[in-house]
């Protein structure tokens, strides 16, 4: 007799007996999940949503260390009338962050990224696919344009808070590698079979940690500014000068993880 087999086999008898569930049973795992088909929740396992975290993690750094709002911020830290503004901007920022990854999840729940093995469907797979091969073309951008002319946000000085937070939206919205990160991010939620409270949690990780490249000059900046402001100089200066190599080599990172995750996908 085996325990296991019969552990199983208790639970798949259970969850039929409760209305409206149906049980979704991994062998070998010892994980039950079970669908609740009337309300279109989910009961799902702790490692699942691991797996979810583990994988936007990576996406994070695709946001958060992203050059252009990191010089903005720290330009208008250095500004007068630093602290409202560069609170603005983190608010505009942090909201364009939210609003399209929330909006890419809600799309990818609406397709239906899982096939009827729990596994991701062949075009997802393939979409995967296609994003690494975008960020790994972005990457090769970055670093042959090297040496080459600066680029950045338009001048911030003296803005108000209210501008400030528009162009944060903006430049958190409309970035490439922003759209990249947030599309497979939204893929990567989706593809949990998490619950709605789940789901709330992955995207509020996600836009918490995406947002840490603005937020952390913000936060040491209104702690000590007068210990601050030289450092953030002096990373504003790095980052201009150092900012397309850096890059370059996050997203080749970034790059061959979705290309795996793909490629895992297709074989798998």
């Amino acid at each position: 007799m085996n325990p296991k087999g019969s552990t199983t086999g208790a639970a798949e008898k259970f969850a039929r007996s409760l209305p409206g569930l149906s049980p979704q049973v991994r062998v070998g795992s010892g994980e039950v999940g079970m669908a609740v088909g009337a309300s279109g929740g989910r009961w799902t396992t702790g490692s699942e949503m691991g797996e979810v975290i583990r994988a936007l993690l990576p996406l994070t750094l695709g946001v958060a260390l992203s050059p252009i709002p990191i010089t903005a911020v720290v330009a208008l830290l250095l500004a007068p009338r630093a602290r409202n503004a560069a609170l603005g901007f983190l608010a505009g920022w942090t909201a364009g962050i939210v609003a399209v990854t929330t909006l890419l999840v809600v799309i990818a729940n609406g397709i239906g990224m899982n096939s009827d093995t729990g596994g991701p469907k062949t075009p997802v797979s393939w979409i995967v696919l296609l994003l690494g091969v975008l960020v790994l073309t972005l990457a090769v951008r970055q670093w042959t344009s090297r040496g080459t002319g600066r680029e950045g946000p338009a001048p911030l000085d003296g803005v108000t808070p209210l501008k400030a937070a528009e162009q944060g939206l903006v430049l958190a919205v409309l970035s490439p590698v922003n759209l990249l990160m947030f599309v497979a991010a939204g893929i990567a939620v989706s593809l949990g079979l998490l619950s709605l409270g789940e789901e709330v949690v992955a995207v509020a990780v996600f836009s918490v940690l995406a947002a840490c490249g603005v937020a952390v000059p913000v936060i040491l900046y209104l702690a000590d500014a007068g210990r601050w402001r030289p450092r953030l100089e002096a990373l504003r200066a790095w980052v201009e000068s150092e900012r397309r190599t850096a890059v370059s080599v996050l997203l080749l990172v970034i790059g061959v993880v979705l290309l795996g995750q793909g490629i895992g996908g297709l074989i798998g």
